[in-house]
């Protein structure tokens, strides 16, 4: 197992670079819940011209639809990051994003933009959705609520939030493709 880090508020270039395969995380500060059709729509917009009502710069997305209920996160467990291959290579390169955290990995075209862009994929736990919520202190916003409420971006702010472990750096490296071919 590598290090352990707390990341707190935006990540910058070189705090993503310094992360690598095997790391621990957790955060401390915003998250963006962005799942499939928050992928889409955010394209949609910027590929438009427009902006979106939210600053990915620096940010965490967590792919995960949360259990709201009165107001408070119930639940927040990770959903298939997969699911989002074919759109996160360019949220990453429009956004400047520097984390994107999930379940069970992604692939080549992930993997590329996180080394042109600097940024990292790290994987909560699955199962753990209960866990989670403890570490959401407050629902900031919520955006594009017309999609439905797991498919809004819900913006939270976290303490502590993980662990998250970092399956593919910066550096073109992943964790999954030693372990398919039995070298870890």
């Amino acid at each position: 197992m590598g290090k352990a880090y707390t990341l707190r508020g935006r990540i910058g270039e070189q705090e993503a670079s310094k992360l690598q395969v095997g790391d621990v995380v957790y955060i401390t500060g915003e998250i963006f819940t962005m799942r499939d059709q928050a992928h889409l729509k955010a394209l949609e917009t910027l590929r438009g011209g427009g902006r979106l009502p939210f600053d990915l710069e620096g940010g965490v997305i967590y792919h995960c639809g949360p259990l709201v209920k009165g107001g408070k996160v119930i639940s927040a467990g990770p959903t298939t990051s997969m699911r989002m291959e074919r759109s996160e290579g360019e949220i990453i390169a429009r956004t400047g994003t520097r984390c994107i955290i999930g379940k069970g990995g992604m692939g080549a075209v992930t993997l590329g933009a996180l080394a042109r862009h600097c940024a990292v994929y790290a994987e909560y736990p699955g199962g753990a959705g209960a866990l989670a919520a403890r570490s959401v202190v407050r629902i900031k916003e919520v955006h594009w609520t017309e999609l439905g409420d797991p498919e809004a971006v819900w913006v939270l702010q976290v303490e502590g939030f993980g662990p998250c472990f970092v399956t593919m750096d910066s550096h073109g490296r992943t964790l999954r493709e030693p372990l398919k071919k039995g070298v870890l």
